[in-house]
């Protein structure tokens, strides 16, 4: 019956979810749908352990109403460098 009502409020953007941000890796985390804003946050904890437990590092988090399209969302571009391609036989032109 539970399952039913959050299936209920997510359809119409009122479920609870928990964002989570970390620096490093840049990502966008996103937990739930929770039926209350209480049970969001006390799930909240058990989140953030596992990600440091991964090495996350810069980690934040908020509890909110989200309809989240994707669950996780990594940054990729900050990942890599952003320096013009070397040729890789430079010494052959």
């Amino acid at each position: 019956m539970k399952e039913f009502f959050i299936n209920i409020l997510q359809l119409i953007g009122l479920a609870w979810w928990i964002e989570i941000q970390t620096d490093q890796p840049q990502c966008t985390y996103y937990f739930g749908p929770f039926l209350s804003q209480k049970e969001a946050r006390n799930a909240q904890v058990g989140y953030i352990e596992d990600l440091e437990s991964e090495g996350a590092q810069g980690i934040q988090a908020q509890v909110g109403r989200y309809k989240p399209s994707q669950l996780t969302i990594f940054d990729e571009a900050s990942e890599f460098p952003k320096s013009s391609p070397k040729p890789a036989f430079s010494g052959q032109m």
